[in-house]
């Protein structure tokens, strides 16, 4: 750390000097324009750059089709806005690999295609999303995921189990978009600048939508599970159906806390999602009491959606406690 005194200059203006190996390091000389964000009590400097546009290169000839996927989700995530992969040739299923993720990510196109090179570039920048609009988003697709999941369970719907596990793409997408605008906050205070949260704000959104992301992986495991199990009775249904109701509860409650802006309003409702946390627990347990009279592969798919409906609280709870903190009040 290095320290400089403010100084007065012209009888009103403070200034306060550059340290010259950080103004060598980056390319700043006399006339450079320097960007000044601020965070609360802190003032941020950043070299200022009319273009931001982050472009990243890597070889690809040694990866497969699901390792290249991975390797565009990662560069996405991580910020890059243009995003070039070197290969020996592109053969159809890599083209088609590569074409299905970009258009499962927000913002992303295939720009160019030529012998060997494949290049993608990111056509949205932070101000033209939002995280809170995401992270809405998510909280409407996973719960609305997570109640499908238990009708189509309890009803004996297979095809809208089906369904179920295809929407779980539509959260993933989402899920990305906060994950890279979370990511660039750690790295740019102009992301900062532009979502117009804090830091801290945004890992408490990102943190909640991890929780919203597993909820839906949720749904679509008992989505799964609904195309594998017979009817089941009524005597099982009516207490699963209540158990989803006090899961929902958590969940929409502990996300409603996480967005108020109203400390001991937030607090209140924090509390009362944990609370319920408690009374999801019992009720499992006297479910699985019930499902000992069903034959045993039955009651075992049946306990894996009580023990998903139960994670989903959990992951409920995880917010709520996440709402709290962010409620407390600041040191």
């Amino acid at each position: 750390m290095e320290t400089r005194k403010v100084q007065i200059t012209g009888g009103s203006t403070y200034t306060v000097s550059l340290p010259k190996g950080w103004t060598r390091e980056n390319d700043v000389t006399d006339r450079s324009t320097i960007a000044i964000y601020t965070d609360e009590n802190n003032l941020i400097l950043a070299p200022h750059d009319n273009d931001e546009r982050i472009e990243g290169q890597v070889d690809v000839f040694t990866l497969d089709n699901d390792d290249i996927v991975r390797t565009i989700i990662a560069m996405y995530v991580n910020g890059f806005d243009i995003i070039t992969l070197e290969m020996n040739r592109i053969t159809p299923d890599t083209r088609r690999a590569t074409r299905n993720i970009t258009q499962n990510l927000v913002g992303l196109e295939v720009m160019e295609e030529r012998k060997g090179k494949i290049v993608i570039r990111n056509l949205l920048n932070s101000a033209q999303l939002s995280i809170c609009d995401s992270i809405s988003r998510m909280q409407v697709i996973a719960v609305t995921m997570l109640e499908d999941a238990v009708t189509a369970l309890t009803k004996n719907d297979d095809d809208l189990a089906r369904e179920i596990v295809n929407r779980d793409d539509d959260i993933d997408r989402l899920w990305f978009v906060v994950s890279r605008l979370f990511r660039k906050t750690l790295r740019t205070p102009v992301t900062v600048e532009e979502l117009g949260f804090s830091r801290e704000v945004c890992f408490d959104f990102y943190t909640s939508a991890r929780q919203l992301e597993r909820i839906a992986d949720h749904a679509a495991k008992i989505g799964q599970i609904t195309t594998e199990v017979d009817e089941i009775p009524e005597n099982v249904a009516t207490p699963v159906d209540r158990l989803h109701g006090k899961a929902d509860t958590v969940i929409n409650t502990a996300m409603e806390a996480v967005f108020s802006d109203e400390q001991e309003h937030a607090v209140r409702l924090s509390n009362e999602a944990l609370r319920t946390v408690l009374e999801v627990d019992e009720h499992s347990r006297g479910i699985n009491e019930l499902l000992r009279e069903l034959d045993s592969h039955q009651a075992h798919q049946l306990r894996l959606c009580v023990d998903s409906l139960s994670r989903c609280a959990d992951y409920g709870s995880n917010i709520a406690e996440t709402a709290l903190q962010k409620a407390a009040p600041r040191p």
